[in-house]
């Protein structure tokens, strides 16, 4: 790994620790998800970074993929997931937090197991270290906490950690929250270790078509308002998602009906909503690593 790289992690990182501290300042239950969204996004520019991804806010039994249209009118309330990624030079932090927002505390404990096998399987990262390690960190780590509380937390098992590499969010390489049999090795590399938890069954599945958006292929394009659009988005987000509200801010006419045809030709992909199979709440919590050398670190904390 180039130092200019590890440099760029680095400041990333910092930037999310920045803004993590930020986001629990004012995120208040009855907030709309979408003064949070541009709040964030807009703290992510000022320190020096781009929004890496739309700032994903998925309430409850939303797991992932929710980021506010923009009209959007949902307030903050019950179980958030806040998930943040930042782009330095095209080098990536991505780290999320899960916010209680309920008067009695009804998800303290799924935060807190959450946050304990994130820390559990962050023990154990060095380098050289096999990824099937990670899963049994998480795992051994709950079942205490399940153990010791006399609760039934399980993990969400569809949806993972993964490597990160410029302009990309998800590099390639699985890192799973349970016991696997994968024997790769974590060296020279940034990676994000990212648990799910719920109080359910832990399957998923895909929603509703949300607001993510992202550059999957490349081909000619008729309509001159959907040529205009894939123009900006292959300068300015590349390969990394981005949503409609983000087009509407800079302008841009017929914003609808131009994404619907580029994810009609399978230029776009639109990335749905993803949902707990039973509705049962959901917590995330998640850090960015770097492994360079004999060196590990936790950027994004």
């Amino acid at each position: 790994m180039e130092e200019n790289e590890i440099s760029a992690y680095q400041k990333a990182g910092e930037i999310a620790v920045e803004v993590k501290r930020f986001v629990r300042s004012f995120v208040k239950p009855g907030v709309k998800l979408l003064e949070i969204a541009e709040q964030i996004e807009k703290k992510i520019r000022e320190l020096g970074g781009e929004p890496a991804f739309p700032v994903n806010l998925s309430l409850n039994e939303i797991a992932a993929h929710y980021t506010p249209d923009p009209e959007d009118e949902t307030i903050a309330e019950g179980i958030l997931k806040i998930d943040i990624g930042i782009s330095v030079e095209g080098f990536i932090a991505d780290t999320a937090i899960s916010i209680d927002l309920t008067p009695d505390g009804e998800f303290k404990d799924l935060i807190e197991a959450n946050k304990g096998v994130l820390a559990s399987a962050t023990e154990i990262v060095r380098p050289g270290m096999k990824v099937m390690d990670v899963g049994k960190a998480v795992q051994k780590s709950l079942k205490k906490f399940n153990e010791d509380n006399e609760t039934e937390f399980s993990v969400i098992r569809s949806l993972s950690g993964h490597s990160l590499a410029e302009d990309t969010i998800h590099a390639g390489l699985t890192i799973s929250n349970y016991p696997n049999e994968n024997d790769a090795e974590l060296n020279d590399m940034a990676f994000a270790i990212e648990p799910f938890l719920t109080s359910g069954d832990g399957d998923i599945y895909e929603g509703k078509v949300g607001e993510i958006y992202g550059l999957v292929s490349d081909a000619q394009v008729r309509d001159g308002d959907a040529r205009e659009i894939l123009k900006f988005i292959k300068e300015n987000y590349k390969t990394r998602p981005f949503c409609r509200r983000w087009l509407v801010d800079e302008g841009f006419s017929k914003v609808n009906f131009a994404l619907s045809v580029l994810v009609k030709q399978g230029i776009l992909h639109n990335y749905p909503v993803l949902v707990e199979k039973s509705k049962a709440p959901v917590s995330q919590a998640e850090n960015t690593f770097l492994i360079y050398g004999d060196k590990v670190e936790v950027t994004t904390e």
